[in-house]
């Protein structure tokens, strides 16, 4: 029997998400390891001194630490939707701002009291120019890079159901139809409910 890949995750992580679901939507067999933050596994700091998840370590030894880096692994694997055919710059430059500016803006609105200079409120107003951004892709087509599901919205999906479990309330009367119907299909498939469940 062949050799497994093993993932290091963290269940409600939402880089480890993405990678998971990559990784199950490519078919993938790997051992999942899930990790406590607070006692990080031995296995886990030897391979990627960092000790952020996910980490995946390959049979051959290679490992990668980056969840994109993840991704695009499992997707050359097998890719049966086509989901790098719209790897574009647009696609690329969406995930990037989604990981740069809009992650900042997130984890400052998430963890507020952390950071007391300005109010909850603020740090969501700064992330919503991103999230403005997406709805008016949505009002074009159904997916962010087209008519089908792709590399796009699995990497951004977990972020955004983030911030919208950070103020349900909020959220769910802020003026982004599109974006919240977008992201109730996400939450709702089996992909998602697949890579979530409890071990």
């Amino acid at each position: 029997m062949a050799a497994l890949a093993l993932l290091y995750s963290y269940r409600r992580c939402p880089y480890a998400m993405r990678a998971r679901m990559a990784l199950s939507y490519a078919g993938i067999a790997y051992q999942l390891q899930e990790i406590s933050l607070k006692d990080k596994p031995p296995g886990l700091v030897a391979v990627s001194p960092k000790g952020t998840v996910p980490v995946l370590l390959l049979p051959d030894g290679r490992v990668l630490e980056q969840s994109l880096d993840i991704m695009h692994w499992a997707l050359q694997q097998h890719d049966p939707d086509l989901w790098l055919a719209v790897d574009s710059e647009q696609s690329q430059a969406l995930i990037s701002e989604n990981d740069g500016a809009f992650k900042l803006a997130l984890d400052r609105y998430k963890y507020a009291s952390r950071f007391p200079e300005q109010a909850p409120a603020s740090y969501r107003a700064q992330a919503q120019g991103f999230l403005q951004k997406l709805e008016q892709l949505l009002s074009h087509q159904p997916f962010l890079s087209g008519a089908h599901l792709s590399l796009t919205d699995v990497a951004i999906f977990p972020f955004i159901r983030q911030f919208a479990a950070v103020d349900a309330t909020w959220f769910a009367l802020a003026p982004y139809p599109k974006l919240k119907t977008w992201l109730q299909a996400r939450l709702a498939s089996s992909l998602f409910l697949g890579v979530m469940a409890k071990l």
